[in-house]
């Protein structure tokens, strides 16, 4: 496309939004939809997504399809690199061409997009070097560089792991926003965490926003509304992942540092302290296993009241709730639950390892088992029975129990597989997170349902933009573009365009 037909386009779009419409978002890799959510909350319009996963899209389709049918072309999922921008408008029924049909570009793209590549150039995407075409390791890349060329979008937002700034010494989001010059966008990107924007969660995610040439302004990105001091962890890195950054890159912008008079960050008792106390894993396990993702279960009244945020997940527009909500599914693991109970807040797997041993002796001695017996049938069932068989070594990081008045650690997909991560922090309940307990750490709505059974919804969960984190990235978005429309509305006709 020449630049002439590029520039003609992105102006349209332009007169179009003067005019009073919603900017219209096409998302790559869209999960369940988180960032869609804070999309959609910020005043742009929802208008197609491609997410490969068939849960994280059925569960797209519950939130965002307005009554749609579930085997509507515009709920099902589909492989952002077996399909086009062309080929969802037909399918979609748009009646436009794509570079008619969308104004925002969104897209969570794997970190394997990006992490393979290593010294490999992003550039070359560009056809200038054919070597690097033919490499399949970066095609999510190079597919969606063919999405920008083909709907020519007015913004694009890209998110992703910080890790990506230090790929073997190579700074992958400078080489995106070089890319996307070429292509005619002003570019820019940084490290925000989530628990700076209200959400009760320590999340680094790395965001690339670019915005047309057309518009005439560079990106910025939201200041922070709350403080928090980063655990040492998250320190040490955020300073891995900035070790090759350019600070006097033009595409880099410094990493915000939350003023001390900010509200403090929100903490999992704020956050968690209304949702129903959960005790059938202990005392009816098979209450438990009938119980299904959508059953509701009635609020409580925590001691000082629900909290500002725990409102907020209730009387999200769109998603709001009265007496209950759903998602009260739990695992299911009696070994752990003495040791849940007696862990301190803030420990981890060591800790938890080392107050298994001891229950086991005192267990054992109960018995009338000595050392004499260890190797034994007995012995062993016994030790099997209470202390988990992972090498602390290895996995200190495995079991994690949730502080009330701090935020929680980041939440990944692993969680899908098992929630050790996360042990609630009400000693009583003696257990890990539930579904819609996981949903409340990662700012989605009490509203927000997720298809799939337990297992399914953890991980699209982990694997989400956090919804509020979502929100403060495109509401400062759409205000660039809302004052960039209507200066130009001022200075050039558009109407004849």
């Amino acid at each position: 496309m020449l630049q002439s037909e590029r520039t003609e386009i992105r102006r349209q779009k332009a007169a179009r939004l003067r005019r009073g419409e919603l900017p219209r978002v096409l998302e790559i890799c869209s999960g369940c939809g988180g960032l869609s959510l804070g999309l959609s909350s910020s005043g742009f319009a929802l208008a197609a997504h491609v997410e490969i996963d068939r849960e994280a899209a059925a569960s797209y389709a519950r939130n965002f399809g307005k009554q749609r049918a579930d085997d509507d072309p515009w709920a099902a999922a589909r492989d952002m690199e077996a399909c086009s921008a062309n080929d969802i408008v037909r399918e979609l029924g748009f009646g436009v061409s794509a570079d008619q049909a969308f104004d925002v570009l969104a897209a969570g793209l794997p970190c394997q997009a990006f992490a393979r590549i290593g010294r490999s150039k992003l550039r070359k995407v560009t056809g200038k070097e054919d070597a690097f075409q033919t490499d399949p390791r970066a095609s999510l890349y190079r597919r969606f560089l063919e999405y920008v060329r083909d709907t020519q979008p007015l913004a694009i937002i890209i998110e992703n792991v910080p890790d990506i700034l230090n790929f073997g010494g190579h700074n992958v989001p400078e080489e995106i926003c070089e890319t996307l010059e070429v292509e005619g966008y002003r570019a820019a990107y940084t490290i925000l965490n989530a628990a700076y924007f209200g959400v009760p969660q320590v999340r680094e995610r790395l965001f690339i926003v670019a915005i047309a040439d057309t518009l005439g302004i560079a990106p910025t990105f939201p200041d922070p509304t709350h403080f928090l001091e980063l655990p040492r962890g998250y320190e040490s890195s955020r300073r891995v992942a900035l070790k090759y950054v350019d600070e006097n890159s033009p595409h880099f912008h410094p990493v915000h540092k939350p003023s001390e008079n900010l509200p403090r960050a929100i903490g999992v008792r704020a956050a968690l302290g209304d949702l129903p106390k959960i005790s059938e894993h202990r005392v009816d396990p098979r209450a438990m296993r009938r119980r299904r993702l959508d059953d509701i279960l009635p609020y409580r009244e925590p001691k000082g009241g629900t909290s500002e945020y725990a409102q907020l997940m209730r009387q999200w527009p769109g998603f709001e709730t009265k007496e209950g909500t759903g998602g009260h599914l739990v695992r299911i693991t009696p070994r752990d639950f003495p040791i849940f109970r007696s862990l301190p807040h803030g420990a981890d797997y060591p800790q938890a390892r080392h107050l298994a041993e001891t229950m086991f002796k005192a267990a054992a001695a109960t018995k009338g088992l000595t050392n004499r017996d260890e190797g034994t049938e007995e012995w062993e069932a016994l030790r099997q029975s209470i202390v988990p068989p992972y090498d602390p070594g290895k996995f200190p990081n495995k079991w994690w129990k949730l502080e009330p008045l701090k935020p929680s650690r980041t939440l990944t997909a692993h969680i899908g597989k098992d929630t050790y991560s996360h042990i609630h922090y009400d000693s009583y309940q003696s257990r890990t997170i539930s579904v819609r307990e996981a949903a409340r750490l990662q700012s989605f709505p009490d509203g927000f349902r997720f298809a799939g059974a337990m297992n399914a919804a953890f991980k699209q969960i982990g694997n989400a933009v956090p919804p509020l984190l979502g929100k403060a990235v495109a509401t400062a978005l759409k205000k660039q573009i809302d004052s960039s429309v209507a200066l130009m509305n001022d200075t050039v006709d558009f109407e004849a365009a």
